[in-house]
């Protein structure tokens, strides 16, 4: 079996000092870094040196808080983040095989300025950017720009009818966004850019007409490297599983144990089924938030110790893991037998728990012979087994009859 077939994906997801809400305060967390290139350079690098396959950075358009439907006002946390894709585009160039793919709210933000951005980034990295596209819908976050309204939500409503339609929409509208992505990428064919005047067929108008967008096109920006660079979503439900399913080549699930994750695979496989994405490869990555030390009693204390510090007890919408590299690499063999096809992983404490994880964990899954021993592919698309997709409007102009909608 060749190593691409036997390999485990893995990712990280990186969230300023960690995703611990008192990782700040760790020995080697560099608080007063946390807002310079420096840092997330230096992040990066160390993701590269395990040889993973990306690296996500996460954004938001409101300040992060302990109670997920309403800001608070504390002042013994981090609060903020610098802007996750002029981030990648900044560190990009300090790697040479890790993807890169920065998170970007699509909600509030017009496809046509992401487009332009990631592609852009696809150039930097040399055909190794992504872009995780995230719904929005807090009071908090309409309210920076004043075009739209959504009702409340808070734990106590999320099954009323309102607050479910607008989820529908959100994800609705999510979708479509990442379809005029896609189109723009595609607007510019290959060879159209060589730094002289481009002939008229090598550019397009896209025409896309929606209930949320009207975009005309063609890019200004030449086409990616990687054609289309990869897109990623988050999914913790039916309607996000249909987003992953129509829009995304990877999702990333929060199953519990091996058990929810063959039921969440089979549910974003079905969906797969429906809109017609058979034929294409769709990867689903399951996600942990980890605490890596050489025992479990030592990772279960270390937790203790930074829920002392919060006052409270994490909790996350992906499962916590305390123990050693070795009982991790365990799990993920086993949920790997569930179907997930990778694995995203969140970092409790940066400073601890990414090292732990790019030589730890990396070396352990490389003994069992379940992980790369080298970089063995130069675009993102690549390392994940996914192919370059030729432009839609090319095969068309070439007389094939394929329609101009989602390939990748």
């Amino acid at each position: 079996m060749s190593e691409s077939l036997r390999s485990l994906h893995l990712a990280v997801a990186l969230d300023g000092a960690g995703w611990h809400p008192t990782a700040w305060r760790e020995p080697g967390a560099r608080p007063d870094a946390l807002f310079t290139a420096g840092y997330w350079r230096d992040v990066v690098v160390e993701a590269e040196h395990g040889l993973l396959d990306f690296v996500t950075i996460e954004d938001s358009l409101r300040l992060q808080s302990d109670d997920y439907f309403e800001p608070d006002e504390r002042t013994d946390r981090v609060r903020g983040r610098l802007d996750a894709v002029l981030t990648a585009a900044r560190v990009a160039p300090h790697t040479r095989h890790i993807g890169i793919v920065p998170t970007a709210i699509v909600t509030h933000t017009e496809p046509f300025h992401l487009s332009r951005a990631i592609a852009t980034l696809d150039h930097v990295s040399g055909g190794r950017a992504g872009v995780r596209v995230q719904a929005a819908g807090r009071a908090d976050e309409q309210g920076h720009f004043g075009r739209r309204d959504f009702p409340p939500q808070h734990m106590d409503n999320l099954e009323e009818p309102e607050v479910q339609q607008a989820a529908l929409d959100h994800f609705d509208e999510a979708a479509d966004y990442v379809e005029v992505l896609r189109r723009l990428w595609d607007s510019r064919e290959d060879g159209a850019d060589t730094g002289l005047p481009a002939g008229p067929e090598g550019l397009h108008t896209i025409d896309f007409e929606g209930r949320w967008f009207s975009v005309k096109g063609p890019s200004t920006t030449p086409r990616p490297p990687q054609g289309q660079p990869l897109v990623v979503a988050l999914g913790h439900s039916a309607v996000s599983y249909r987003l992953i399913a129509r829009a995304a080549d990877v999702g990333f699930v929060t199953p519990r144990d091996a058990a929810d994750a063959a039921d969440i695979v089979g549910q974003v496989r079905a969906e797969q089924t429906a809109v017609g994405r058979d034929g294409d490869r769709l990867h689903v990555f399951g996600e942990l938030v980890v605490l890596l030390d050489d025992s479990e009693q030592a990772a279960a204390d270390r937790l203790g110790r930074l829920d002392e510090r919060a006052g409270a007890a994490y909790e996350s919408d992906a499962l916590v893991f305390t123990g050693t590299a070795s009982g991790l690499a365990d799990l993920l063999e086993e949920w790997r037998q569930a179907g997930l096809t990778g694995f995203r992983l969140r970092p409790a404490v940066a400073a601890h728990d990414l090292p732990r994880i790019t030589r730890d964990l990396t070396g352990e899954l490389r003994r069992r012979g379940a992980f790369r021993t080298a970089y063995r592919a130069g675009t993102l698309r690549g390392l994940l087994d996914l192919s370059r997709p030729a432009s839609r409007y090319a095969t068309v102009r070439a007389g094939r009859t394929e329609p101009p909608g989602h390939r990748g």
